[in-house]
């Protein structure tokens, strides 16, 4: 009977290359968190549901992929690592002095909608800065976010920026219930503009309204803010955008910065400055994230803090390839020889030598033709030598 297995939806198998990108950019993007002095934190793949729920995750409970543990309690493959963090830090490492720099390298796990196409498996490597409140704070997560994708080797990338704060002054502005407020922040963030002007149809003489249509329109370079500030006035959110851009314009980090002030994305679990990274050559967002000022109480410690995480596939998906070694030598040994065997072949460029586990030497000739290699190291009583295949 033929069987054939596959890999479960929303997961694949990665190969050779593909697991050296990937290996080469956490490599990267864990040396610029280690030299910033961020410490490294680990937590489990499966957390208790109520973790997420109580919390106010980022991540919908419907894209959350949960088991039952043994004694019957909802339990959840982690769909993100900053509340797990965020735990953590309230309370393992609660008589710690703030702020806390750490940082994360692990995968999480998020059921996508259906024919989505999305991998239900998100490597990701991220920073959490906890108990940094103010514009330093903010200042260093978006500079580290942009020098996180330059030393991934990303060529052509800017990061986009946001703040929470602007829906939610706009939105305040509006007598709407709080499921219309909701329902017109994920028309906003879908752009979805038919429906969204329906729904502020009944508010068309309101200056805030006509901003609030307008707001997923809002992105490009710095002239976004002083549209915002022609549709809804000075606001204290598009001031402190204009703030950031000048520090890090002068900081040399300005080439890099554009605006969306429609990025509205959870906007109940995200409190100030918000933004997202993206790359030429992927489809979505390479790196995201923001303030989120009330996390971390949830669990009983009352601090502000802001990171960000980096998708670590989509961004090695737009890197240029790396080449594979090629295997030129195949290592034939007689009993006796394996310590002189192995060190031969670490002696050598990785990957370009290997031993065969041949029994005899023209099985090992054979292996070597077959896997393309150029000649034959051979150990045995009579000594050393290579010879071609």
């Amino acid at each position: 009977m033929n069987v054939t297995v596959n890999t479960p939806e929303g997961t694949r198998d990665r190969l050779f290359a593909e697991c050296q990108e990937r290996r080469q950019v956490q490599a990267r993007l864990t040396r610029l968190f280690r030299q910033r002095g961020f410490l490294e934190v680990s937590t489990p793949d499966i957390e208790f549901y109520d973790l997420f729920a109580l919390s106010g995750s980022a991540i919908p409970q419907e894209r959350m992929l949960k088991v039952a543990d043994p004694s019957g309690k909802i339990c959840v493959l982690r769909p993100d690592s900053t509340t797990p963090i965020a735990r953590v830090a309230a309370t393992k490492l609660k008589a710690l002095p703030l702020p806390q720099r750490l940082y994360y390298e692990q995968t999480v796990y998020r059921d996508n909608p259906a024919h989505d196409g999305g991998s239900r498996e998100v490597p990701q490597c991220g920073v959490e800065l906890i108990g940094a409140l103010g514009k330093k704070a903010d200042l260093e997560m978006i500079a580290t976010a942009i020098d996180a994708l330059r030393a991934c080797g990303a060529a052509q990338f800017h990061v986009e920026l946001g703040h929470a704060g602007f829906f939610r002054d706009l939105a305040g502005r509006l007598p709407l219930e709080e499921g219309e407020r909701e329902k017109m922040r994920a028309l906003i963030e879908g752009k979805n503009f038919a429906a969204l002007n329906k729904l502020l149809a009944p508010y068309g003489g309101d200056p805030a309204a006509a901003a609030l249509g307008r707001l997923s329109r809002l992105f490009g370079g710095a002239e976004v803010l002083e549209q915002a500030e022609a549709l809804a006035g000075r606001t204290q959110a598009v001031d402190y955008l204009r703030a950031l851009y000048d520090e890090l314009s002068a900081a040399g980090y300005g080439p890099y910065v554009r605006f969306d002030l429609g990025m509205v994305h959870q906007i109940d679990y995200y409190t100030g400055v918000v933004f997202r990274g993206y790359v030429e050559g992927a489809g979505d967002a390479v790196l995201s994230g923001g303030r989120y000022d009330n996390l971390v109480g949830c669990f009983g410690r009352d601090t502000q803090a802001t990171g960000f995480a980096v998708y670590v596939d989509n961004l090695a998906r737009t890197l240029p390839q790396l080449p594979q070694p090629k295997l030129r030598c195949v290592v034939h040994y007689e009993p006796g020889y394996l310590a002189q065997a192995l060190e031969a072949v670490d002696s050598r460029p990785a990957g370009t030598c290997e031993l065969s586990p041949c029994r005899t030497l023209a099985s090992t000739r054979n292996l070597a033709r077959d896997k393309g290699a150029q000649s034959v190291l051979i150990f045995d009583k009579d000594g050393e030598r290579e010879e071609p295949v």
